[in-house]
Order: structure tokens, then sequence, then C-alpha cells
């Protein structure tokens, strides 16, 4: 009697556990379920070879569709969007190499032990669970045909007066709507590899000759730089605003004291919790890159990037600055860059600060290091990716005098100061509290150098990249990211005052709002030639 009433019970829970976390509730179990009332008239109805098939066939589904939910779950929590069937597969590689660098390589064998177990205790479990309910009803099959009789009339009762419990309704679809959604998914990814081919046909400036392309920035240092999951919920949410504010306010007026002057927006990322990849491409090339096949498309292809029209000019060196990256990076040169610094060539001894490899005042440094302060020198353009204020945000670097920077070493004695990410995450009020601090470390970094070491022909270009996880946007669907150019040369700015940006750091609420996959375009529009 346990064994059936705990089968029943997983069963009632496959078929009623929604796929997202946010939405399991006690109500949400006592629903009625019309595929779990259709699979048992189907079972009574069916011989007894064809039901036996038919129960293992089902109950395996049922640990697919339970699984997947389980996959969905996850999905939300980082990227605030469900698991794609197409698209989504190497995510889970890149899930593997995040949980080696941040709890280290038994970590990851332990978590993807323990995931493959519950897989298949799933798949195993319902499977029997299914079957054992399938006999229990054959050997009582009067009493099963009218409870299943009762409960389907009770289904169509209640979806035809829509009676609810609380704001959850009784009868429901759910799994078939699932199923249905996930149909279309599939059929939208595979159609989305031709949308994609035609869109990234179109490019208005590969006839452009090299001379006239950039000629207003022609002589600058010009830096596209990257703050990882600076999104707008850091300007925005009530317990984080004040402090930001505050930070991008007195950024602004060291700026200012040093003769910069500064405008920002806001753009529309692709992405939201993760897949920074997938933002930098869009950013770069122009076009909508939402989905890793895109990204492969693209990166795979012969599309010019922002990066590739500076180096087409002749004008630039054109540089990458990416901390982050710590292994092989091939799609690297189709970015156009003449030369990459990863993790492993920025001079940097100290540790890593969870999953950043190398903290953002240090990266700054080293490109002052190793390129910009290097005299005699050409113009640069480089794209720098600051990570300091990558997910999990524990523990944190502090800023400290660039003078006692050095080979990095300093961080070890701070890295010991900081927080334990395992106690961090045990309350998402602390979440937020790291993550508003790591910006605004990101945020100084940078506005620290550019004072430090930035002059008449430097001109920086900096964003965020994606919002942050839904454990820190609490609930806010939107993509938004600050966008700002800072430059001390006056004519500079004047390119864009059509734009109607913000002065200062700081975009306003209603500043305007931009795809990302747009600003390609118009930049090298604003400082292309005058008319």
């Amino acid at each position: 009697m346990g064994t059936t009433v705990l089968a029943a019970l997983l069963v009632v829970f496959a078929l009623l556990v929604p796929n997202r976390i946010e939405r399991i509730e006690f109500a949400s179990f006592l629903r009625i379920p019309a595929e779990g009332v259709l699979l048992a008239g189907l079972l009574l109805a069916l011989p007894p070879r064809p039901r036996r098939i038919t129960s293992v066939v089902a109950g395996a589904f049922l640990g697919l569709i339970t699984i997947l939910k389980f996959v969905d779950m996850g999905f939300y929590q980082v990227l605030a969007r469900p698991f794609d069937l197409v698209l989504d597969w190497i995510l889970i590689e890149h899930a593997t190499d995040f949980l080696r660098e941040t709890f280290g390589r038994t970590g990851q064998v332990l978590a993807v032990i323990g995931v493959l177990v519950l897989f298949v205790a799933v798949l195993v479990l319902t499977t029997l669970a299914v079957v054992r309910l399938t006999n229990l009803m054959v050997r009582h099959r009067p009493v099963a045909t009218r409870t299943t009789l009762v409960l389907g009339t009770a289904w169509i009762t209640c979806m035809t007066l829509g009676v609810q419990l609380g704001t959850v309704p009784i009868a429901t679809k759910g799994n078939a709507e699932f199923i249905g959604n996930r149909v279309e998914q599939i059929r939208a990814g595979l159609e989305d590899a031709r949308v994609f081919e035609k869109q990234a046909a179109v490019d208005a400036f590969a006839k452009t000759p090299p001379d006239r392309l950039l000629t207003g920035l022609r002589g600058k240092d010009v830096l596209f730089t990257f703050i990882e999951s600076y999104g707008r919920v850091a300007i925005d949410d009530p317990a984080m605003a004040e402090q930001t504010d505050a930070v991008l306010t007195e950024g602004t007026g060291r700026l200012e004291a040093a003769g910069f002057a500064s405008r920002s927006g806001w753009l529309q990322s692709p992405v939201t919790g993760a897949g920074s990849w997938l933002a930098h491409s869009t950013f770069l090339s122009g076009l909508w890159i939402k989905n890793q096949q895109r990204y492969r498309s693209l990166t795979t292809s012969d599309r010019m990037t922002l990066t590739k029209y500076f180096g087409r000019t002749g004008a630039w060196r054109t540089v990458g600055i990416v901390p982050g990256v710590r292994r092989a990076w091939p799609e690297g040169t189709f970015f156009g860059l003449d030369h990459i610094y990863d993790s492993e060539h920025l001079g940097y001894h100290g540790p890593y600060f969870s999953w950043t490899p190398v903290p953002d005042q240090f990266s700054m440094e080293a490109f002052q290091r190793l390129e910009h302060g290097r005299k005699d020198r050409e113009p640069i353009m480089a794209e720098i990716i600051l990570a300091s204020s990558h997910n999990p945000w524990s523990p944190l670097a502090r800023m400290i005098d660039w003078e006692d920077l050095g080979d990095g070493s300093v961080f070890h004695r701070i890295k010991k100061e900081g927080t334990d990410p395992a106690e961090v995450w045990k309350d998402p009020e602390k979440v937020r509290a790291e993550y508003r601090k790591a910006i605004e470390y990101s945020i100084r970094s940078l506005t620290e150098w550019m004072e430090r070491y930035g002059d008449e022909d430097t001109v920086l270009v900096f964003l965020g990249d994606h919002q942050p996880v839904p454990t820190v946007t609490a609930g806010d669907t939107g993509k938004d990211v600050p966008i700002s150019i800072v430059a001390k040369d006056e004519k500079v700015l004047d390119r864009v005052a059509g734009w109607g940006w913000t002065e200062g750091l700081k975009p306003a609420k209603d500043a305007p709002r931009w795809g990302m996959d747009k600003f390609r375009d118009r930049f090298m529009t604003a400082y292309g030639p005058r008319p």
C-alpha cells in the first residue's frame, strides 16, 4: 500500500509540477490534469499487451517531461527563459565549466554525477509508477472506470466555469500546452537559421572604401568596454539606486574635473542572466545574436564587425583585453583583433575571485602597461571585457592605490577579506548587495583609469552586456543595459548630439533605447564622413 501511494504521488507530481520555481505552490498540486484523465481512460480501454507497452512508454515520456521541467527551472533562474531543445545543448558544457571554475573539479564532478543520477532515477521511477498504477486500475476496473468518469466530468465542468483555487485553475491541460510550446520552439529554431542567413547578407558599409570609414575618430584611441552583468536593475532598483547613483555621480564629477564629458543611453540586449558572448557579438556585428546557432553561423562567416572595420582602415592597431578567456578561443580571430590578451597574458599573479580570473582594476592597468602606455605607438582600438561583475559576485576585489597593484599578489590578502559565496547565495538580499558592489567596483575601475590615463585622444565607450540573473532582477524581465560615451574632445560628442543621450554617466529613465544590434551602424554613421 505504501509503495502504491508513493507511486500515485510521484505520477501526480510529474503531471502537475510547473516548469518554474516561483509557480510551485500547494494549490498547483490540487488541479485535475486532462492528460492524466485521458491516459487513465486509454489504459483501461486497451487489451493487455498494448496496455503494458503503452504504460511503459507513457511512464518514460512522463519522466522525460518532468526532467525537461527541472531543466527549465534552472534556465529560468539563470537566463529567464526555458531550455531550447534545438539550440541550448552547448550551454550544458558552459554550465559544467562554470561549476569547475567556481567550485573546483570535485564540485563539478559531484554536481554532474548528481544530475545524472537524478535523470536516471526520475526516468525509471516514473515508468515503474505508471506501470504499477495501471496494474492497480485493471485489478479494480469498475472503481477505476467510475473514478475516471467522475474526474473527466469534473475537469469539463471546472474548465467550462473557470473554477479556480485562489489564482490557480482547477482544470489544467498544462502538459499538452507545454509539449505544444516545445514543438513550436523546435520549428522556430529550425526556421531561424534561414531567417538569419538573409539578415546577415545585408551590410550597409560592406562597399564603403577604407578611407571613408570612421573618419571622425582618426587619431583617437577608442575603447569598447563591456561590464559584465551591468544591467538597468543596478540603476533603477530602489534597493540599489542610491548607491549606484552615488558612484555614477562621483564618476561623472571626477571625469568632468579631468576635462572629460560623457553621454549615456540604453541598449536592449538579446539575452538576460548570462550569454555574454551573444551580447558582445550582437553589439559588434550589428546582427541580433540571440542564440548559439546564430553565434556559430556568425563566427564562421565573413561578416564585418565594428572591430574589423577599425582594422580595415589601417589607421588603428586593434587589441582585445579578455581576462575571462582561459583556454583556446578560436572565435577570437573572427573579430579581427591584431592581438588578444587573455587571462594568461596580463601579468597577473594574484588569486581568482570565484569565476573572475583577473580583477578589473588590474585588467585596466595591464592594458595601460601593455598597450596604451607605450611610446611612439599608433592609435589603438581596444575591446575590453571586464569580468569582476560576473556571477557569483563573491568574493569581490576592491579598489586599491594604482601604484600598489604590482603583479596582483596584493589581491591574495583582499580575497581573504571577502565573503563566502556559499553563505551569500543562501540569502537573495545578500546576493543583490554583492552584485551592486561588483558593479560599483567595475565602474570605479574604468572611471579612475580614464581620469588617470585618458587624454585628448581617448574615447571610451562602455556598456553592460546583459541584465543579471533573476535572483537579482527580482522578477524584472527587461533586457535594458546602460551605455556611455566619454571623451575630452568636444567634437567627438558633437557627432552624437542628435542621439538625445543624457549628459553624464547615468542615463535618464526616458533616454533613447535601441536594440543592441542597431549600435554598430549608428556609430559608424555618426563617425563617418560629414556630408
